[in-house]
């Protein structure tokens, strides 16, 4: 498809290198040398004006890819660059890179911290820096907007087409908007590239002898960000947990938009609780409306389990969604349905609603650039976290779209489908899995599950193992990590703002000082350890047995401890409360 920047349009910096002297960071467009601008190392200031300020070469010279954005802390600025970056592919004929590798620059040089919790702040929030430095699936292009969708694209005006990235990007999906506040004041629009999290798959193919492609989009909204178990339900303004846009055919996922929580306490599957609040009815009519407001007609579709835990949020969450006009919900047990068996038993939800399927249609858009015709709606596809359950759905929706699309221009007949080209199906699939793995890696911290589903339409011994490492590791994670990658989360988006007025919120109480893996792991590993010593020596005289008795119900009371007290032993975010 023909790019669609018009002639005089703004142009980013692409080529850029890092310079760094003794009293500043100077950043330099190489593709236009005067375009420059330096912060200061001791004090963070930025300086637009460069002239011959620079006495001196500079101690190191390197190149970068971009400027993420700055950050405010108590001990001084940092400053976020892109170090390294690989080309994922190309969109709307401009290329697409992914940020394989980024670094804060210090800018605080003269600063000194005085107090002993002053210290431990700053030792807390270089550990979120780092985690920062590592978040994966960003994405950016310094030709193209993708944050919004194809037809948003295509409907720009000459006008807004022209404006810098930032400016017409939306801003629910700029995941670094917060950091671009000072390059956005001091108006360094060259140097300001909107960062995209989610997921950008592309493959080629050829349908008889036609060359084709296919090019998958998810963008992740930055309103509620967080981790599986931190940043469940929705908040007070409607903005739903692991909301993300996924575009083939226009598609939307998202946490339940209700006010409900499961916080890690040690059990493997932590009980979910629906928090009754007054504003709740309020709380799924914002969500909502905004979704209407912006894509038109709704269908949501539940994945949940209809009995358990999951049996009553589902119906708390169709007690409210019926109640509104313009969206249709359809409840479907995946597990229910699906199983360990056939992903085909997926038809059953289809036939419920192919009807709307069909009605919502899908943007068609000719070689000219001309809209030939529009999406009216999308589902919006959910079960508990968002990624299993809901990769392997929508891929059957975009399965069942790419046909529909195929066929409308004549590459397939009306009795044909992709499935029936098994080269061609086995890179769709592959696109799926590839795109359900990144989605996942950013909210829970591992690979998808269920991949075997998308691969071989069924589940598989291989696949369940795999399955079952995965939920070891996202036990792990959820338990003993995630509190850290939460708070990394807030800083970096300005759901939390560092202001030295404010007390600490690094202060526990002294059972919550003592969280976290080691205590667990020593207390539970210890006590088992003893237990099967004693019990090992219990059969030689009474004294040992009596011992063995003694450990084994101080191990049991240790257990009981631990598991009342779960939570407590558990990573916990301290910026932020959940809502």
């Amino acid at each position: 498809m023909e790019n669609r920047v018009p002639s005089g349009a703004f142009k980013l910096c692409e080529q850029m290198e890092l310079l760094e002297f003794p009293d500043k960071f100077l950043i330099r467009s190489l593709d236009s040398p005067d375009q420059a601008f330096s912060i200061g190392r001791s004090d963070g200031s930025i300086d637009t004006q460069i002239g011959d300020s620079c006495f001196g070469g500079p101690s190191k010279v390197s190149k970068i890819y971009g400027v993420v954005g700055t950050i405010q802390l108590l001990e001084g600025t940092f400053a976020l660059i892109i170090t390294s970056r690989r080309e994922a592919g190309t969109y709307l004929g401009f290329p697409v890179f992914l940020v394989t590798s980024m670094k804060f620059l210090s800018c605080n040089e003269t600063l000194k911290l005085s107090t002993s919790q002053e210290k431990k702040d700053k030792s807390y929030f270089m550990t979120l820096l780092r985690t920062v430095e590592s978040t994966p699936g960003l994405y950016y292009s310094y030709g193209v907007d993708l944050t919004l969708n194809l037809q948003r694209t295509f409907k720009l005006t000459e006008e807004s087409a022209r404006k810098p990235l930032w400016k017409r990007a939306d801003p629910r999906f700029v995941w670094n908007r917060n950091l671009l506040e000072e390059l956005i004041e001091c108006k360094l629009d060259p140097f300001i590239i909107p960062l995209v999290q989610g997921s950008f798959q592309t493959v080629q193919f050829t349908l008889k002898d036609a060359p084709a492609s296919i090019t998958l989009i998810s963008r992740r909204c930055t309103r509620r960000l967080g981790t599986r178990m931190w940043r469940r339900g929705a908040n007070l303004e409607g903005d739903a947990a692991n909301f993300i846009e996924t575009e083939q055919l226009l598609e939307i996922r998202g946490s339940i938009p209700l006010l409900w929580e499961q916080i890690v306490d040690l059990s493997y599957k932590p009980q979910l609780k629906i928090i009754n609040h007054e504003d709740t009815p309020k709380v799924v009519e914002r969500h909502f409306h905004d979704l209407t407001q912006r894509y038109g007609e709704v269908m949501v579709v539940d994945l949940t389990d209809e009995h358990g835990d999951e049996g009553q949020l589902s119906m708390a969450f169709a007690a409210e969604v019926q109640k509104l006009p313009h969206v249709r919900y359809i409840s479907f047990d995946f597990h229910h349905h699906c199983g360990n068996s056939n992903l085909d038993n997926l038809q059953l939800l289809y036939d419920q609603i192919s009807e709307d399927f069909k009605k919502q249609g899908y943007c068609f858009i000719d070689s000219e650039g001309e809209i030939l015709a529009e999406q009216k709606g999308i589902f919006r596809v959910n079960c508990i976290d968002c990624l299993d359950r809901t990769n392997v759905t929508q891929s059957y929706l975009a399965r069942e779209s790419l046909n529909s699309q195929l066929r409308k221009i004549g590459a397939l007949s009306f009795t044909e489908c992709i499935s029936k080209f098994n080269e061609i199906y086995e890179k769709f699939k592959t696109l799926w899995v590839e795109h359900g793995d990144e989605i996942s890696l950013e909210y829970s911290g591992t690979h998808a599950m269920k991949s075997d589903f998308l691969r071989f339409g069924r589940q598989t011994l291989p696949g369940l193992i795999k399955d079952g490492m995965t939920g070891l590791s996202r036990y792990y994670l959820n338990n003993f990590h995630d509190g850290i990658r939460q708070d990394a989360m807030d800083l970096i988006s300005g759901h939390y703002t560092v202001n030295g007025n404010n007390p600490s919120p690094l202060h526990l109480n002294r059972f919550e000082s003592f969280s976290y893996l080691p205590v667990a792991s020593v207390l539970l590993v210890g006590g088992l350890t003893l237990t099967s010593f004693t019990l090992n020596q219990g059969g030689r005289n009474a004294q040992h047995l009596v011992s063995s008795v003694l450990w084994a119900g101080l191990t049991a009371g240790v257990v009981a401890v631990v598991k009342a007290n779960g939570r407590q032993f558990c990573s916990r975010p301290r910026l932020c409360g959940l809502l």
